[in-house]
């Protein structure tokens, strides 16, 4: 039996987005001949036109007459997100908020580089009736099914999170220390600092996978599988980082594995990470994803809606919220979101079988 009574009476929510590497490509999906407008003309367009956030998508449970939430797109390219004026930045961000708002939602998502860039959202201000999340606490829950699902078709069973002791990061760290997956872990980052004090905790938790620390991306050719949880506008692994039958988990928003992956090195294989089906929403617009699946960030901000969560998640995402979310995930199952069935540069694709040496432990 379904609990309906929050679906009769849960917030409302909206959720940002930006375009992504490929701004015109992604201004398309609003309206078709945005994609002829050179780059060029975008990054001007974007950072010196006052242009308005714009509604890419309305969200509803299927059944529904009226729409349960938005998908909002703040005007600034990832590049410009990046590299741009940061108190410019987040006064576009906040104008996207202020959107949302009119719209009448209560909970706010920050959708792939909205979150880094304004500190897991503590640099906006807060909203009374307004809850934020970032969408990393759901992001990092299902990053671990998906780890769950590949290990045993690397034989080696070595894991490297890039990107460890970021908002999902860490979070990742921390629910692998309450069910340690692979027989090694490598964490990679910038901080080293940050790094010691993640991995000391790691090795607290007693779970008998040994674990190592590096700044150095080169730490990633000794691993099996790779999860991939930077925030960067471009590629950060290409094929010089990989070893032969690597694994790679991408988590990313803009997707920070080099397409040319697919031609130059047909030895690994690359999963998109962080998608969930959703069968019973609609979602009436294109964020880049086939029909019937959504980001997981997106995913966290419907569920603190459908269930009346009124408490920020921004800043570092927490263990007890990833614990929640998977919860409320289980609660709304009729809806959907669980782990989609994989997909690779957007293309539907298998997951890799079980390596025999797993079958056989």
């Amino acid at each position: 039996m379904h609990d309906s009574a929050p679906d009769r009476t849960s917030n409302k929510f909206a959720f940002l987005v930006h375009p992504r590497a490929d701004v015109a490509t992604d201004m398309a999906r609003i309206w078709r001949p945005l994609g002829r407008v050179p780059a060029r003309s975008w990054d001007w367009g974007l950072r010196r036109l006052p242009v308005p956030p714009i509604t890419l998508a309305s969200v509803r449970r299927r059944g529904a007459t009226e729409p349960d939430g938005w998908i909002l797109v703040v005007p600034v390219g990832a590049r410009q997100l990046l590299t741009e004026d940061r108190g410019w930045v987040i006064g576009r961000i906040e104008a996207a908020v202020d959107r949302a708002e009119q719209l009448g939602a209560s909970v706010v998502g920050l959708g792939a580089l909205t979150a880094p860039v304004t500190a897991g959202g503590a640099k906006l201000r807060e909203r009374d009736g307004l809850t934020l999340t970032t969408g990393n606490a759901f992001t990092a829950h299902l990053s671990v099914e998906g780890l769950r699902r590949l290990l045993p078709a690397a034989p080696g069973g070595r894991l490297a999170i890039v990107g460890a002791t970021g908002s999902v990061g860490s979070c990742v760290v921390r629910l692998l220390a309450e069910e340690p997956l692979g027989s090694q872990l490598t964490l990679i980052a910038r901080g080293e600092r940050r790094l010691r004090e993640l991995a000391g905790d790691f090795a607290a938790a007693g779970t008998g996978v040994p674990v190592h620390t590096s700044t150095s991306l080169d730490a990633v050719r000794e691993a099996d599988v790779v999860l991939l949880l930077t925030s960067a506008a471009d590629a950060v692994i290409g094929s010089q980082h990989l070893k032969p039958g690597a694994i790679v988990l991408d988590d990313t928003q803009p997707r920070n594995t080099d397409p040319r992956l697919v031609h130059e090195r047909p030895d690994v294989t690359v999963i998109d990470g962080g998608v969930a089906a959703i069968p019973g929403i609609e979602l009436r617009g294109d964020i880049g994803l086939p029909r019937g699946l959504a980001y997981a960030c997106l995913c966290e901000t419907m569920l603190m809606a459908f269930t009346g969560h009124t408490q920020r998640a921004v800043g570092q995402a927490s263990v007890e919220h990833a614990v929640r979310m998977r919860d409320a995930a289980r609660r709304f199952a009729h809806l959907g979101f669980d782990l989609a069935e994989p997909l690779s540069f957007g293309r539907s694709v298998s997951w890799p079988a079980p390596a025999l040496a797993s079958v056989a432990a």
